[in-house]
């Protein structure tokens, strides 16, 4: 199933002017909790989005920030 066009707007707006999102903005933002589909969608499209791990030691956790470039 394709995302949502008006979602894939969104976060195309946001990467052209922010240059990079993750998964948090993404939720806190715009309410979206598949990011990662709508830049596979995005990439499809043509977008150049670099992928990088963050890692927080203390806590353990880590996250995906993702980059227009």
């Amino acid at each position: 199933m394709k995302p949502q066009t008006s979602q894939i707007k969104q976060v195309e707006r946001h990467l052209k002017k922010r240059k990079s999102i993750t998964t948090w903005d993404a939720i806190q933002l715009y309410g979206i909790t598949r990011l990662s589909a709508l830049i596979f969608t995005l990439r499809e499209d043509g977008y150049n989005i670099e992928s990088k791990r963050i890692d927080d030691k203390d806590s353990r956790k880590w996250w995906t920030k993702y980059s227009l470039k």
